[in-house]
């Protein structure tokens, strides 16, 4: 059964319930991003996969900690691309970013983990600016890759693009030649996505825990990324 049709048999108290604990876990989120003193290069060590961190629109890449300190603490190296603020430029333009980090930084064999925006992101550098093949797999938390049909009532650009009609969208949807090294990972609800975050072709996980940001702060969402990452491994 598809995602919407089990949104569908949730009561609208519980969305709501959802909605509220998604918005304040975001929140809180978002301040200490901001009161945040940790340097990124403090997560570079470490002996595993280096991981590559993008993170969702309007997020800076501390709005991510619990996952960049769940993933270094199982000994990958954690890279974040801060050049792109809070993530409210172009896709392509983005990716230009991440592609430019990953040379720069001398990563190979790396994986990304993305949230939601970020998952878009990582998609199109690893379809149009991965030639040396510097990016072996990604983990997605939330990503639209469908779009959000709420998308056409934003008045900002950089929402509009989610749209399911946006031709960015509609051209990575159909790019499916990698989403077998893709995870999707979900909840049973999305707010922003009701369309859902399954990907054709890519491993897909639904976690029991609902939301759009809350998800990011379970352990759970960690633990099975971390399992994702070390799926090579012996």
């Amino acid at each position: 059964m598809g995602e919407r049709d089990v949104s569908t048999r949730i009561s609208p108290l519980q969305k709501a319930v959802w909605w509220a604990q998604d918005y304040a876990y975001a929140a809180v989120c978002q301040i200490q991003g901001l009161v945040s003193r940790v340097q990124p290069g403090s997560f570079h060590q470490g002996h595993r996969t280096p991981v590559l961190i993008i993170p969702g629109v309007y997020e800076n890449w501390q709005f991510m900690m619990p996952l960049i300190r769940a993933i270094h603490d199982e000994g990958h190296p954690v890279h974040v691309v801060t050049v792109l603020q809070r993530n409210k430029l172009d896709v392509p333009v983005a990716a230009r970013m991440v592609a430019q980090h990953l040379e720069e930084a001398g990563l190979r064999d790396a994986a990304i983990v993305a949230h939601s925006k970020g998952g878009l992101i990582g998609k199109y550098t690893m379809l149009n600016l991965d030639p040396e093949h510097r990016i072996s797999r990604m983990v997605t938390v939330c990503t639209p890759f469908s779009g959000s049909r709420y998308a056409r009532y934003m008045l900002l650009p950089t929402l509009r693009i989610f749209s399911p009609r946006n031709a960015l969208t509609l051209e990575l949807a159909r790019e499916e030649t990698i989403n077998s090294r893709i995870t999707s990972i979900y909840g049973p609800f999305d707010p922003h996505i009701p369309e859902g975050s399954i990907l054709p072709g890519a491993t897909n996980i639904e976690l029991p825990t609902a939301g759009h940001f809350r998800i990011l702060g379970d352990s759970e969402t960690a633990r099975i990324i971390v399992e994702q990452l070390n799926l090579d491994e012996p």
